[in-house]
């Protein structure tokens, strides 16, 4: 699942491993990001080294008590906002260090930092700010990101108004970061991404989708929401293949998030801006690296999903995810993007390519963390025939039908949490995809 609760790297200070020739923050620098890659000497103009930061807080999960439940944490909403006085501690003092403890410290799945308002973290999907810091200024906030980017990429973020970037904070944590222009005034979102590489067990996923790994060939798609866990999903994908097979596994991300070191398998990790100009570009040239598996952070455009069909029909695995909310929609997605004269070749193409679909929201879990709930289609005969037809509204109902397959709607995963006592009902019917059938599949 995504770096964002059980479940989607590189640059920074911080005492953090840096990327793009970034210069590190007081301290010995962590493990290179890229398994046993060196990364480049930071450039002569990178900005010096602050003062050593504190040794940070070793993270852990709150227990589920009353005091740091959802609702507990949500009063404190109040407190943050009105921490604007004489009490709370100086916007221009805090360091993006105290930030970013806090964040691993609460097991929060973001970080929020925007003019006129204290830090914010979502903890279980609840937005909750800081308490006891001031509202934010632009001068501080300018301050903490600056300190996790080196020269260059200030530069390119000054130029586009918004820059995707990550770094690992110490051997404690990485962090995705999105910095972006707001009203005229800089502001960021961070997303935690734990060191620890997660396990296809540990995320609580269905156990079909343990065999995704072990299909030769075809395309794989992990799909949903930002934040459902699609990158720790493939994460712990891509981890069960190193494990397990002697195989070359390239991967193209923007950024890179899990680090992964090479097992049985060699991996080489390649990150949008900084190894290569774009997923395109990257994918022109991945069939002369001599891949077995291929790993597309996101499917963005035509030209990138052309050429992720091209390398699955060659006869290579490739896992990708797409920001589509069930199986159907993501196959209509791919289709759609293309010209309409293109479009009856494509569904052919997809019909002999596509292996299964994975569409996962995380639903806030009773007692406190987020649980991940899945939709899987796996490409049977019916599967293939109906893409092929364009009948992709069929979809649902062969799902429905193919439980003895690992096959299993939206709808009624949430029933079966909800019958587990793993969610409340309440909760369960905001994701559901169709309520009516989704209450019938409580009663029943």
């Amino acid at each position: 699942m995504d770096s964002s609760g059980q479940m989607n790297t590189q640059t920074a200070p911080m005492g953090a491993q840096p990327m793009m020739g970034a210069q590190p923050v007081g301290g010995a620098p962590a493990a290179a990001p890229y398994g046993a890659m060196p990364m480049p000497a930071a450039p002569a103009t990178a900005t010096p080294p602050a003062p050593a930061m504190p040794t940070p807080v070793a993270p852990a999960a709150p227990a589920p008590t009353v005091e740091n439940s959802p609702a507990a944490m949500s009063a404190e909403i109040g407190e943050g906002l009105a921490a604007t006085n004489g009490a709370a501690t100086p916007a221009k003092t805090i360091k993006i260090e105290t930030l970013l403890e806090e964040c691993v410290k609460r097991n929060a799945s973001d970080l929020h930092i925007q003019v006129g308002l204290p830090p914010i973290l979502r903890v279980d999907g609840a937005l909750i700010p800081i308490a006891g810091i001031s509202t934010l200024t632009e001068d501080a906030i300018q301050k903490l990101v600056f300190s996790t980017l080196d020269s260059e990429q200030r530069e390119t973020l000054a130029k586009d108004k918004e820059f995707d970037y990550s770094f690992a904070y110490g051997n404690i944590a990485r962090f995705r970061v999105n910095a972006f222009q707001e009203r005229g005034n800089l502001a960021a979102a961070f997303r935690l991404i734990p060191n620890k590489m997660p396990t296809l067990a540990d995320l609580g996923l269905p156990q079909v989708i343990s065999s995704f790994a072990d299909y030769p060939r075809g395309l794989v798609l992990v799909t949903g929401p930002t934040g459902s866990g699609k990158s720790t999903t493939l994460a712990a994908l891509i981890d069960k293949i190193n494990q397990e097979k002697s195989v070359h596994i390239i991967t193209i991300e923007d950024p890179i998030e899990f680090a992964h070191k090479s097992k049985r398998s060699v991996i080489v990790q390649r990150e949008v801006h900084y190894d290569t100009y774009s997923f395109a570009r990257a994918l022109k040239s991945v069939l002369r690296q001599d891949p077995d598996v291929v790993l597309l952070g996101e499917m963005r455009d035509l030209e990138t999903m052309q050429s992720a069909i091209t390398i699955a029909e060659t006869g290579h695995l490739v896992f990708a995810t797409l920001h589509t909310n069930s199986a159907a929609q993501s196959i209509d997605r791919m289709i759609d993007v293309f010209p309409a004269e293109q479009q009856p070749q494509i569904r052919s193409q997809l019909a002999s390519i596509l292996m299964a679909v994975c569409s996962q929201r995380l639903v806030p879990a009773i007692g406190g963390g987020r649980i991940a709930a899945c939709e899987i289609l796996v490409a049977n005969t019916a599967v293939r025939s109906i893409i092929r037809e364009g009948k992709t509204h069929q979809l649902d109902t062969t799902i429905q039908t193919g439980v003895n397959e690992g096959m299993q709607t939206m709808d009624r995963t949430l029933a079966k949490l909800v019958q587990q006592g793993t969610i409340t009902f309440d909760s369960a019917l905001e994701f559901a995809v169709d309520p009516n059938e989704f209450k019938r599949l409580t009663r029943g």
